[in-house]
């Protein structure tokens, strides 16, 4: 099976005696109850609730391991650090590499938590014999949206990135930041956007590029390959022929999306 380094990624190390309650009361997903070795999927949000870092949390003996993207990890510990006030916590960079193991798998690997459809991720070290283009290719056949990729930071609620259906919040818990608007959006069943996946002939459109029903705006793409994309699409209006940029596109509804989701018409 392919494992793949995954370079964009990167690792943070949360130590000390509140680790757990300091993330637990920032974070989507809940942190108090996490065993070591176990590894959760969630992000941190800006107060009204639009998403700023989407991460794997491991929970460790000494204290938590964050996986967040590499770009965005100096700002995050930035972030914490702002947060952690009189906290017993330490807060810091930590060096081990992220690796990617799909469809199964290997011995020492840890099920990627959104969905078992996605593989399993292992920190430190690996042999790799597949590049982190090809785990890119895979994500997209399964449909699962990359939050760093598609969501420009503090732009986009974490329902509308599928955080919801892919084990990214606990709605049971406690407060977060940014809890009110996320609870309300999925208590009201206020979901107007999704991320979904395109397929098409050819390269993908650019990034933003308008997809139309009709003459209607019915979203836009997102990143995406030779193939196919990720879009942020109006649930409403799907039901018909889209294009982008006067080419046809097909919707794909993945394999791990609940059957009340969209509207029937599209299923």
């Amino acid at each position: 099976m392919p494992i793949a380094r995954l370079s964009s990624r990167a690792l943070i190390s949360i130590t000390g005696e509140e680790a757990r309650p300091f993330l637990h009361n920032l974070l989507t997903q809940d942190v108090e109850t996490l065993g070591d070795g176990e590894l959760r999927f969630g992000a941190l949000l800006s107060p009204p609730g639009r998403l700023l870092f989407d991460l794997f949390i491991l929970g460790e003996a000494e204290g938590v391991l964050l996986d967040v993207a590499a770009e965005r990890r100096e700002a995050l510990i930035q972030r914490l650090s702002m947060y952690k006030l009189r906290a017993k916590v330490q807060v810091a960079a930590d060096d081990r590499p992220v690796f990617a193991a799909w469809p199964d798998a290997p011995a020492g690997f840890i099920p990627d938590p959104r969905t078992p459809l996605m593989g399993c991720r292992l920190y430190g070290e690996a042999a790799a014999d597949a590049t982190e283009a090809d785990y890119d290719a895979h994500r997209l056949s399964v449909g699962v949206p990359d939050p760093t990729a598609d969501a420009p930071q503090d732009k986009t609620y974490p329902i509308e990135a599928d955080f919801d259906l892919l084990n990214g919040i606990d709605f049971q818990k406690g407060c977060f930041v940014g809890q009110e608007t996320t609870s309300r959006m999925k208590r009201r069943g206020s979901i107007k956007n999704r991320m979904l996946a395109l397929d098409f002939d050819g390269p993908p459109p650019p990034f933003g590029a308008e997809v139309l029903k009709g003459e209607l705006r019915a979203g836009e793409v997102l990143s995406g390959r030779d193939g196919s994309a990720m879009a942020l699409l109006r649930i409403d209006r799907l039901d018909g022929d889209l294009t982008v940029e006067g080419r046809p596109v097909r919707l794909r509804k993945p394999a791990w999306m609940g059957q009340d989701v969209l509207p029937s018409s599209t299923d």
